[in-house]
């Protein structure tokens, strides 16, 4: 036959930080009062008290009680006290009377872990232990009630094992009480009368087991303090260990379950049909009335405590609603600040809530209802007062506003046609001291002379007869020509070969094309404003004579080949160049023209200078108009470009200023040859320069891949467009590669 030892515990005196707990030192002496009894628990003399313990001393208790067991052993370790949750590592810790808390959190060495306890039991031998906490995790007050510690702790989790009974107090979240006029917690309270009155014996072998002491406190917590739920955490066969015994066949305590069975069934009361089984039964078992009303009291004081609390509350809101409804948020903070204080739950209060608030929330919603229907019919009245008067207003500020309106667009129509009248007459001054001022100082450098020209514009389409008898239809452009003028002067390069060179004036336009532009591509955006200075641009692409010419001038950095042209003719553009080769023509045409004036320089357009100057202060995709002709340029009339109709593919170049020049007196800008610009590739105009300057990556310009603008006699039209980008190597040649040469001239201040 096994031994019974137990270990009880009470702390109820902490270090500043925590509550004191005097309940939890009676806990123990009732612990030890009914366990010790031989009569009840049986411990005899096997039972070890702890008050106040220090660390040291609590955790020798421990294993003490565990260590050097047999397997049939009977061990009981009770802890009433504070229960402690660490947040930074989650672990649950049992207090002593040396625990503190600082502001980094729990001082750890000052209280027990759970780790600690859970070894002693593994390591112990014994296969029937009992573990009773009367604790919980969090250091919160309620009125009445000393409120143990709380955090969110798995029970089982920490302290479960091999043969083994866990019983608490509350669940991991829940709080536990001391019983307010009660010198023991409410769960030892119980834990004590089961085994004390013997009620806990519930199917009456005359033996507690377990369960059964779980079972009868429980029920009994509950009805004392609703908000406390004990749990019980047996481990495989742990709910079966029988802790006491009790009496049996003892008339006593078959009166007391008589009576719990009987309050149990009528809710707290004894029903008159319950009254007469009473009476039977005290007579039977031979009970005196004093005997019976002793116990009758003592199992229905949980029930009157808990009903006088729910009175309690519901005078409080009575008396709250009779005042005040609906209520205002104070008021429901403050009832639920009864309520806890009250221990009461939120299903306790139910029907009382429905009781008192659902004829008050009628009340109030007819009330409303009145309320609304009366407002209704006033505003009702009042809009229709408003509307009636409205449209008088109205009708009174429409004539007003008319004759305003008309004088005011009178007044308008006068103060616009003199402002444009102003406007005029400064914009053409301006523009007349403008011209004059750049005619100084290009005058200042070089000295030119003015030419005129025509250039066109495709205004439409008309459709025409032909062929025999007039059948069949050919579309005609409607092309408009305008006369012009320009500045330009004359670069000899010897042997009668020249090349003429045209004043560009400076202006800002939008470069790239519009989102609405057919055939445009991604790289042509985003549309930004740039702003050029004056500069003097090729009136021609550069010819296969004036590339010989050049070609034999002193070489600056590269050989020239002095006719690499697939077509040839003195005339045609030069073509079948690279990059390279182009820059090293402006630079020996720079070299030679520097002989006579030392500031003459030449070198590629820039992308902006070259769209500025093909667009000549058009916005349209050529600056032709909206669309092309083969009439206008040299380009693959096999594919069409807007509203034109096909039409002629030369399949080769035609010689320079066959087709008409633009605004600005440049001819072949749109088709013929490509041509050369000084700028790198960049797939968009993002962060792209607004000043005219080429776009260029390093201060060397080795970029590889070098712009091509303005199509050539075998692209497409849409290839032609003034904002179409083409790219390629730098040194790369083919027979539809030319270029034309820019002239800055140095400007005064």
């Amino acid at each position: 036959m096994g031994k019974k030892i137990a270990l009880l515990i009470g702390v109820s005196e902490y270090e500043p930080g925590l509550n004191p707990l005097p309940a939890a030192v009676n806990d123990v002496d009732a612990m030890e009062r009914v366990l010790a009894n031989l009569e009840m628990g049986g411990f005899a003399d096997n039972i070890t008290v702890l008050k106040n313990p220090q660390p040291q001393v609590m955790r020798e208790a421990i294993e003490k009680l565990f260590a050097g067991r047999q397997k049939d052993d009977l061990l009981l370790f009770y802890f009433s006290g504070h229960g402690i949750k660490d947040f930074d590592s989650g672990r649950f810790y049992l207090s002593t009377s040396a625990t503190r808390k600082e502001k980094s959190g729990l001082v750890k060495s000052s209280s027990i872990e759970a780790n600690f306890l859970h070894g002693n039991i593994n390591d112990s031998r014994s296969q029937r232990q009992v573990i009773i906490l009367d604790c919980c995790f969090s250091g919160a007050i309620a009125q009445g009630m000393t409120v143990k510690d709380d955090g969110s702790v798995d029970i089982q989790q920490q302290l479960g094992g091999k043969g083994r009974a866990i019983l608490t107090s509350s669940t991991s979240t829940q709080y536990s009480f001391e019983q307010e006029g009660s010198e023991l917690s409410v769960y030892t309270r119980y834990i004590v009368e089961g085994i004390e009155k013997g009620a806990a014996d519930k199917d009456g072998d005359g033996w507690i087991s377990v369960d059964e002491l779980h079972e009868y406190a429980s029920a009994k917590v509950q009805e004392a303090s609703p908000a406390m739920t004990p749990k019980f955490y047996p481990v495989e066969e742990g709910h079966k260990i029988l802790l006491a015994k009790s009496p049996k066949n003892d008339p006593k305590l078959k009166y007391r379950k008589e009576v719990e069975r009987i309050a149990l069934e009528d809710n707290g009361e004894i029903s008159i049909l319950g009254r007469i089984i009473l009476d039977e039964q005290r007579s039977n078992w031979g009970l005196s009335v004093e005997e019976a009303a002793a116990i009758e009291n003592e199992v229905l004081e949980p029930y009157r405590q808990r009903q006088e609390k729910l009175q309690r509350y519901e005078q409080a809101l009575s008396q709250v609603v009779q005042y005040e409804y609906p209520l205002s948020a104070k008021n429901v903070n403050r009832l639920k600040r009864l309520q806890n204080i009250l221990k009461l739950r939120d299903e306790d209060l139910q029907e009382i809530e429905e009781r008192i608030i659902a004829p008050k929330q009628a009340e109030y919603e007819q009330i409303q209802k009145q309320r609304e229907e009366a407002e209704k019919l006033r505003q009702e009245e009042l809009e229709k007062q408003y509307l009636e008067a409205l449209l008088v207003q109205q009708e009174q500020e429409r004539e007003a506003e008319r004759l305003r309106q008309e004088e005011l667009r009178k007044k308008k129509q006068e103060a616009e046609r003199l402002r444009q009248e102003e406007l005029r007459k400064k914009e053409q001054e301006a523009e007349r001291l403008k011209q004059e001022e750049l005619r100084k100082q290009s005058s200042s450098v070089i000295h030119t002379q003015q030419f005129e020209f025509q250039y066109a514009t495709l205004t439409g389409f008309e459709e025409r007869s032909q062929g025999f008898l007039g059948f069949g239809k050919k579309s005609i452009p409607k092309i408009s020509r305008h006369q012009a003028k320009a500045e330009y002067f004359t670069e000899d390069l010897g042997n009668g070969v020249t090349i003429e060179i045209v004043a560009i004036p400076g202006g800002t336009f939008m470069m790239g094309s519009p989102n609405n532009e057919a055939e445009r591509r991604d790289n042509e955006s985003p549309q930004h404003k740039v702003t050029i200075q004056p500069f003097f641009m090729g009136r021609y692409p550069i010819t296969q004579k004036q590339w010989a010419a050049v070609a034999t001038f002193s070489k600056v950095k590269i050989d020239l080949n002095s006719d690499p042209a697939n077509f040839k003719g003195g005339n045609l553009p030069i073509e079948t160049i690279s990059w390279d080769e182009a820059s090293e023509f402006c630079a020996r045409l720079s070299q030679h023209c520097q002989k006579q004036n030392p500031k003459r320089n030449y070198r590629l357009p820039s992308e902006a200078e070259w769209e500025y100057a093909c667009r000549a202060e058009t916005t349209t995709p050529f600056h032709f108009g909206e669309t092309i002709t083969t009439e206008l340029a040299n380009y693959d009339g096999n594919y069409t470009y807007g509203s034109a109709p096909k039409g002629e593919c030369r399949q080769k170049t035609t010689d320079v200023g066959t087709f008409p020049p633009n605004a600005f007196g440049l001819y072949d800008m749109h088709g013929n040859v490509w041509e050369w610009c000084e700028d790198d590739w960049h797939e968009n105009y993002n962060s792209a320069p607004t000043n005219g300057n080429a776009w260029l990556d390093g201060n060397n310009n080795d970029n590889q891949i070098k712009m091509l603008r303005g199509g050539c006699w075998n692209y497409a039209p849409g290839g032609c467009r003034s904002a179409f980008r083409g790219r390629l190597f730098r040194g790369n040649r083919y027979f539809n590669f030319g270029f034309r040469v820019v002239c800055v001239l140095p400007r005064t201040s």
